[in-house]
């Protein structure tokens, strides 16, 4: 099988090992011709995935067009903010390709879904999108690992399963693509905000607290936005929110413990500089998304006025007390 990996990231990385392990013809692509050759000379990208070598077997490429023709499958696993434009940019190229999303947000202008984006762009239904609790450092130590496979298109599910069969990751199928990608974005801001409770000091008990009520408003959310409310009890629902909202390991909740701890702006700033926090792109997103659909989710709203406009952590505490 022939893929095109976007996305020389931590966790395009860790895809490509799994790819190159079934056999498949992996070529990564990436936007910048420094990082091209870099790969190509070390095999390595020490910032992001320590201790991790691609395959050799994996070629590395700055054309879009050659990333995409004649390939069986397309994955994306590039940062939200920027699939818009990547999006404009495969447009000439792509004709009966089958797309896997591996990534997670929304984008701030149109509030759109990367599945919609993709939708909208490339003229096509051939998309599924992979999400669940999962981290790049993780997948490379090939333990088990679950994610949901969400598509409704049965050959691009086929596709997907036949390049991802492993030992130790679980694929779990479903038709809620937009539930989905729903949970896979809010979990990104909610693990702000359990962050910061850490960084303010806060109990476990508190943390459970935050969880559970994070629960039921993606639940309204998917509601409202037309998905399934059980897709919220999946690996991408409370899988992806458990591993995200208590684990260091995570960007958002690392940054939101640094807002918690009361942290300079200055250093708030460096650490968004040096890394992706996907959680902060997404909450202001949602903001606007829910904003504009009159949607009313109180959480959503304190996440923004502290991460985003500088409001006190404390009244996070004070929130869980008083939400109804």
């Amino acid at each position: 099988m022939k893929i095109g990996l976007f996305g020389t990231g931590a966790y395009g990385m860790a895809l490509s090992s799994i790819l190159v392990e079934n056999n498949c013809e992996v070529v990564l692509w990436t936007k910048f011709e420094e990082e091209k050759k870099q790969l190509e000379e070390t095999r390595q990208n020490e910032k992001l995935l320590p201790n991790f070598t691609l395959s050799p077997k994996a070629e590395v490429t700055t054309d879009i067009e050659y990333c995409i023709k004649d390939k069986d499958l397309l994955i994306i696993a590039i940062p939200a903010a920027f699939i818009d434009s990547l999006a404009c940019a495969m447009k000439p190229y792509i004709k009966d390709n089958r797309i896997l999303i591996a990534t997670k947000g929304i984008e701030q202008e149109t509030g759109l879904f990367i599945n919609e984006i993709l939708e909208k762009y490339l003229d096509t239904k051939n998309i599924a999108v992979m999400s669940g609790p999962s981290f790049a450092v993780d997948l490379i130590t090939k333990m088990p690992e679950g994610l949901s496979l969400a598509s409704k298109n049965e050959k691009t599910i086929k596709i997907v399963k036949a390049a991802f069969k492993s030992d130790y990751v679980k694929l779990r199928e479903t038709d809620d693509v937009i539930g989905v990608e729903i949970c896979g974005a809010i979990k990104n801001v909610i693990a702000l905000a359990s962050g910061m409770l850490e960084g303010l000091g806060a109990n476990d008990s508190s943390t459970a607290m935050l969880l559970t009520e994070a629960i039921h408003d993606m639940k309204k959310i998917i509601s409202v936005l037309h998905g399934d409310k059980k897709t919220v009890l999946s690996f991408a629902g409370v899988g992806d929110l458990l591993l995200t909202c208590t684990s260091t390991k995570s960007r958002n909740y690392t940054y939101g413990k640094m807002i918690g701890e009361n942290k300079s702006k200055h250093e708030l700033e460096d650490y968004v500089k040096n890394t992706t926090v996907e959680g902060l792109y997404t909450l202001k997103s949602i903001y606007k998304l829910l904003k504009d659909k009159k949607i009313s989710i109180p959480i959503i709203d304190l996440i923004y006025d502290i991460a985003v406009e500088g409001d006190d952590p404390k009244k996070l505490l004070t929130f869980l007390l008083e939400k109804n």
